[in-house]
């Protein structure tokens, strides 16, 4: 029998780190492998980048989502079926024009979706993370034999994820195993400090998670967090929404859902996060609640510290 093969899923965060100096410690050879949704912090992916040089362990692999295919499905739609539905030509030209890859997996997945993923409907980690993870990495693996994924996940986190068990099999084939599962979050900084690592300078600035900047159930506080510290971020998303809104042929599309019924571009959420306790409830920033946010069973969304 083949021996069973060891991955390590790595976010750039605090929990999955602290996996991968688990499985150092360990003395077993493993693969490390990240997801580039194209919506990270670039200080994240430099961290990742030089994880293997601050701590001796593997390099971590980088794979990224590609929507060529879906884009060019989505293009010859507009083209076929929108002159049909009425939309004004110059709509369905611009539309199409832009349904073409831009490099940047979550601009191409939301542009071929028409929409941006909302908590209802969040689509993102699928497709831009677990997908391509395991079509790109755990696949190939199992074509040679039994594949173990480490996964960073603790119960402390949320009522949801101390639902889930520690070990698992994925319907991909491989084997999950959550090795920290038990762990509280000073376990989390203890290893860090014991192997000498700094963590995720985005820590350091503040933020509570240091996935996607920001997540579509980023709280008020994180939302405010980034516009304070990298407003180029919020620049970014406000030339998303454009681009997806062109793209849609309802001309509109907002980086966060409706909230009370009203939607909202980039612009005016930010001014409504740096509004205290008079502003509304919006039901976007929920993710500290039990079963909110991202609930991605392999690990590939870092959640808020304790």
């Amino acid at each position: 029998m083949a021996d069973i093969q060891h991955v390590v899923n790595v976010s750039g965060g605090k929990d999955s780190t602290a996996v991968y100096l688990r499985a150092i410690e360990s003395g077993r050879p493993f693969r490390a492998v990240m997801a580039d949704t194209g919506n990270e912090h670039e200080a994240t992916h430099e961290y990742v980048a030089r994880l293997h040089e601050r701590t001796g362990g593997p390099q971590v692999e980088v794979v990224r989502a590609d929507f060529s295919r879906q884009l060019a499905t989505h293009r010859a739609y507009i083209l076929r079926v929108w002159p049909t539905q009425g939309i004004p030509q110059h709509v369905v030209d611009e539309a199409a024009r832009l349904n073409e890859p831009t490099g940047n997996p979550f601009l191409d997945l939301c542009v071929s979706k028409g929409r941006f993923p909302s908590r209802k409907g969040q689509f993102c980690t699928d497709d831009l993370k677990t997908t391509p993870i395991i079509d790109q990495v755990v696949l190939p693996m199992l074509a040679q034999g039994p594949v173990l994924q480490w996964l960073g996940i603790r119960a402390e986190e949320s009522a949801k994820r101390a639902e889930q068990p520690l070990w698992n099999h994925h319907e991909a084939g491989s084997t999950l195993w959550r090795p920290i599962f038990s762990w509280t979050v000073e376990d989390v900084w203890a290893i860090h400090r014991r192997h000498a690592l700094r963590p995720n300078p985005l820590y350091a600035m503040g933020a509570g998670r240091v996935g996607c900047w920001p997540c579509v159930n980023c709280r008020k506080d994180e939302l405010r967090l980034i516009a304070d510290v990298t407003p180029e971020h919020i620049e970014r998303l406000e030339r998303w929404e454009a681009v997806v809104a062109a793209a849609n042929k309802h001309r509109m599309a907002t980086f966060f859902a409706p909230i009370n019924g009203d939607i909202l571009p980039i612009r005016n959420v930010i001014e409504w996060a740096r509004t205290g306790r008079g502003g509304r409830q919006f039901d976007i920033f929920m993710q500290q609640q039990a079963g909110g946010g991202c609930t991605s069973d392999l690990g590939l969304c870092e959640r808020s510290a304790a």
